[in-house]
């Protein structure tokens, strides 16, 4: 791998690309009207909702009450439109799945070690009821912090206690040392374990590197340093180092055991502050930093192609002072295009902050519009589930009747794989005892990548046009090979067309089916 020092001629490159796409798209979208006014309904977007375990939000709970729960966040999440959950299953090299390599999390059964009785996996439940529900699950994992402020005990087959040398300590954490390779090899073998075992459909890891400074504190790192500089003779671009080298290689790690597994990384929502003579794109803000503090040079992966999409965390309001979400997600949009961009948005603090051009609404309407007008960007991320469940200052009703009025497909990543599947074959209304219905075929493929897994349904009127882009004629996204039909007095006349997705939701070619309703 090339060195780290070696990025600042890429960097400044793609600095400069940046600038005149960004131009070019301000221009464009001058031409273009607005979004918001059309009441604009993509096709394709992801929408996605954080479910942590860190907050405890589990802890107490049996296996059926704690399933409860799940399945009532799960049924208001599909509800409010939302495809892709993001599920943390790793909070402090702990499990909340079946694991032989970590023990099971206190933050499931209350006592690290401990494993749920009744005997139980999250993981695979979870997995199992999202894709009942049309919905990608990404496995979310902490990938070096080893122990939180909270916790008092760890499991004698915690990492940890088998190998106490690979971390250091820092403000009540323990981590495990990003600078020693075997760190980085072993959380890596975590993630393959992971993916190999369950069919996520992504991989997520959020934005704790180097810890969060504590003011009067030093990361005790010398040692490790000595031993494995590498001959880089600046701490700060060591620690970046060790940082995108166990990005690299949890990339390569999750794609060499399933290659339609998407990585994504959640980072801090400031990349850099801009400073004068810095030659890095910074913000107009001042808050903590992903470059400068936490080591964790997220532009430069994205534009190594290291990570498949990336959900920068723009909690902030319109307007707040330090860290302006206005600025960012410009900026963001800016420069972070290279690879789909998720923004992380934060409901409480959106619907609690008024408008700053209209006070007698909330900041919903403002970064919608934003999120849907800018370039680059493919959808958002909740923070966090629980918040849009109990419809928070009506963010989940307005989702139901405005932003999520249709079904969305998932962004595609052409760069993971952009070969439709075959179409669906023998597709044809027949009636049942149950009713009216559409049967297909599954298409035949020759590899996973090329098989269909799920199917999208169409509905026109006749003598409507067909368009696949308009996202209001879709009317189910189904992995089933059926789909039944709204049969009424049998004089109305509709096209229904049928698709097939592979696993990253490339779309097979139409096939068409006249029927009366």
């Amino acid at each position: 791998m090339k060195h780290v020092l070696s990025a600042a001629s890429a960097r400044i490159q793609t600095t400069l690309t940046a600038l005149f796409l960004s131009s070019f798209f301000l221009l464009l979208s001058a031409q273009t009207t607005d979004l918001e006014q059309m009441d604009y309904q993509p096709k394709r977007e992801f929408r996605g909702a954080w479910i942590q375990a860190v907050n405890g939000q589990f802890l107490g709970m049996s296996r059926d009450v704690m399933q409860q729960n799940l399945t009532n966040q799960l049924d208001e999440l599909q509800r409010c439109g939302i495809n892709a959950i993001i599920f943390q299953v790793r909070v402090e090299g702990d499990a909340l799945y079946a694991s032989e390599k970590e023990p099971w999390s206190r933050f499931l059964t209350g006592r690290q070690g401990t494993p749920p009785n009744p005997y139980w996996d999250p993981l695979q439940w979870m997995v199992e009821q999202c894709h009942k529900r049309g919905m990608e699950l990404h496995a979310w994992i902490n990938p070096f912090r080893a122990k939180t402020k909270g916790t008092k005990e760890l499991a004698v087959t915690h990492q940890y206690a088998k190998h106490p040398e690979r971390f250091f300590e820092y403000d009540g954490l323990y981590l495990f040392d990003p600078g020693m390779h075997e760190n980085r090899t072993y959380i890596c073998s975590v993630a393959a374990d992971i993916v190999r075992r369950y069919d996520v459909d992504g991989f997520h890891i959020d934005d704790y590197f180097y810890p969060y400074p504590a003011a009067g504190m030093e990361i005790p790192d010398e040692e490790t340093y000595k031993a494995n500089r590498n001959g880089i003779t600046n701490r700060d671009d060591w620690r970046r180092y060790n940082v995108n080298l166990f990005i690299k290689m949890l990339q390569d790690s999750i794609h060499s055991v399933k290659p339609w597994v998407k990585f994504g990384v959640s980072p801090f929502g400031i990349y850099h502050n801009q400073k004068e003579g810095s030659n890095l794109p910074g913000s107009k803000t001042s808050g903590l930093q992903n470059y400068d503090d936490l080591y964790a040079d997220v532009l430069y992966w994205i534009n190594q192609g290291w990570v498949d999409y990336t959900v920068p965390q723009i909690y902030w309001e319109i307007g707040h002072r330090a860290a302006d979400y206005d600025e960012l997600i410009h900026w963001w949009s800016r420069f972070a295009g290279g690879r789909p961009l998720i923004i992380g948005q934060d409901v409480e603090r959106t619907v609690r902050a008024a408008d700053l051009k209209n006070p007698s609404v909330n900041q919903m309407p403002e970064k919608f519009r934003l999120q849907r007008t800018l370039r680059g960007i493919q959808g958002s991320c909740l923070w966090y589930s629980a918040a849009v469940v109990r419809d928070e200052g009506n963010y989940a009703s307005i989702l139901k009747s405005k932003y999520h009025r249709t079904l969305a497909l998932q962004p595609l990543f052409p760069f993971l794989d952009d070969k439709a599947p075959n179409k669906p074959r023998k597709v044809k209304a027949v009636w049942t005892s149950k009713g009216y219905y559409l049967f297909w075929t599954e298409p035949k493929g020759k590899t996973e990548m090329d098989k269909a897994k799920s199917y999208v349904v169409y509905r026109f009127p006749a003598g409507a046009k067909i368009d696949l882009y308009d996202a209001s004629a879709i009317v189910a996204i189904t992995s089933d090979c059926h789909f039944r039909l709204p049969y009424t007095k049998g004089k109305e006349k509709y096209t229904y067309v049928v698709t097939a997705l592979d696993r990253l939701q490339n779309e097979s070619k139409p096939v068409k089916v006249k029927v009366k309703l």
